[in-house]
């Protein structure tokens, strides 16, 4: 396959719900942050009702089965509506190589690569969104918690009891109870999508720019280079055979 073949699938590719959620459950867990000092228990216990007042339980499952789906459906849209020589940048292609790729958009070329294109990826985000809303819900308690602990260090107990008179009137609590959710505002989500596609377009030379600033230094080792020790401590690592570990390397000019 051409290079130019092999850019221009795996840009019409990169929007694959499959893929996304691969990339997403093979990435690394995040280090532990390091420990905070102790809060003030006064402080906590009204930084909590603050809390109570602007991320209330079940805010993430309004989001979620609320304009989020909306959202990503038409993000999706957009993204399949631009043209191909607009997305080959992020597959590595050189930018004179994509200026040959013709004026097709991602939903035309998935339309013969994948003719259950759409189907499929609804049906992906429908069950990614029942299973993120799920999963965010089990962690809602840790994410209010988290945040009572931040209103607790960075506000006073002055300024907390301020907020939480002015939440406990009607239109401080029509704010609060909305204030996390206005994010997601058409209004304010229109905007975002309309950047779409200069970010899509802007994005080739920002991957050259990330290259430059990575040219002088070492590429990654390959497995023929490295010693016999490292060898059998990736092993360990990764909990596979040798053998196993060596059949996956790429072969050259891969």
């Amino acid at each position: 396959m051409s290079a130019l073949l092999r850019a221009t699938v795996a840009a019409a590719l990169l929007l694959s719900p499959a893929a996304a959620i691969a990339q997403e459950s093979a990435a690394p867990s995040a280090s532990a942050s390091p420990a905070l000092p102790p809060v003030d228990p006064a402080r906590l216990q009204a930084a909590t009702a603050t809390v109570d007042h602007i991320f209330p339980a079940g805010t993430y499952a309004k989001i979620m089965n609320g304009t989020m789906d909306t959202i990503v459906r038409q993000s999706v849209d957009s993204m399949t509506a631009l043209p191909m020589r607009d997305l080959v940048g992020l597959a590595g292609l050189k930018p004179e190589e994509a200026a040959k790729v013709g004026k097709g958009t991602m939903a035309e070329v998935m339309a013969i690569l994948d003719p259950a294109f759409r189907q499929r990826t609804d049906l992906s985000m429908t069950v990614m969104r029942d299973e993120m809303t799920t999963m965010m819900t089990q962690f809602e308690p840790d994410m209010r918690a988290g945040l009572a602990e931040a209103y607790a260090r960075r506000f006073s107990a002055a300024q907390l009891d301020e907020l939480n008179r002015f939440f406990a009137t009607p239109t401080g609590s029509e704010y609060a109870s909305n204030s996390m959710t206005l994010f997601m505002d058409p209004a304010v989500m229109g905007r975002m999508q309309a950047l779409l596609p200069q970010i899509m377009r802007q994005m080739p030379a920002m991957i050259q720019k990330m290259t430059a600033a990575t040219a002088n230094l070492p590429k990654p080792r390959r497995y023929a280079d490295l010693t016999a020790a490292e060898r059998a401590q990736l092993v360990r690592l990764l909990g596979i055979s040798e053998a196993d570990l060596a059949g996956r390397q790429p072969r050259k000019g891969q």
